[in-house]
């Protein structure tokens, strides 16, 4: 029998942070029981230091880039979370019967300089998304 992996999009803004983050912990965590995407309203690249605090715990984002929602349009999916406030707002709707679900967190400092402060900042972000989507993913409790 073939089991249907779960379909995850994770949106935000410029999808270069705090999206591209929970999509490799979603991934990471869910291992083989899940469909994950992310994507941005206005998506930039990938940003260097969530890259950076990302190889921390393991988790290799280097392969990912960063991809406007309009890429997924028309496909459907069983979850749909936004991860900042401006995505919820101008998130479209897909297909199907999606669960759409806004999980917000904070946007960590764009510096172009990464100080200690930065990362600080950065750690903590990754830290509650790891928290939210690790337990998303170990139980299934979206």
């Amino acid at each position: 029998m073939l089991l249907m992996k779960t379909r995850v999009l994770i949106l935000c803004t410029g999808n270069s942070c705090r999206s591209q983050m929970a999509e490799g912990i979603l991934r990471y965590y869910g291992r083989d029981q899940f469909e994950v995407f992310s994507a941005g309203t206005k998506p930039s690249k990938v940003n260097e230091t969530a890259l950076r605090v990302m190889k921390e715990i393991g988790i290799d984002l280097s392969e990912q880039r960063s991809k406007s929602v309009n890429e997924f349009s028309g496909q459907s999916f069983d979850y749909v979370i936004t991860v900042c406030d401006h995505a919820k707002e101008s998130c479209p709707i897909f297909p199907g019967k999606s669960v759409r679900l806004h999980w917000p967190f904070p946007d960590p400092p764009h510096e172009k300089e990464t100080t200690e402060e930065v990362l600080a900042e950065f750690r903590k972000v990754r830290d509650l998304i790891q928290a939210r989507f690790r337990h998303a993913a170990e139980t299934g409790n979206f």
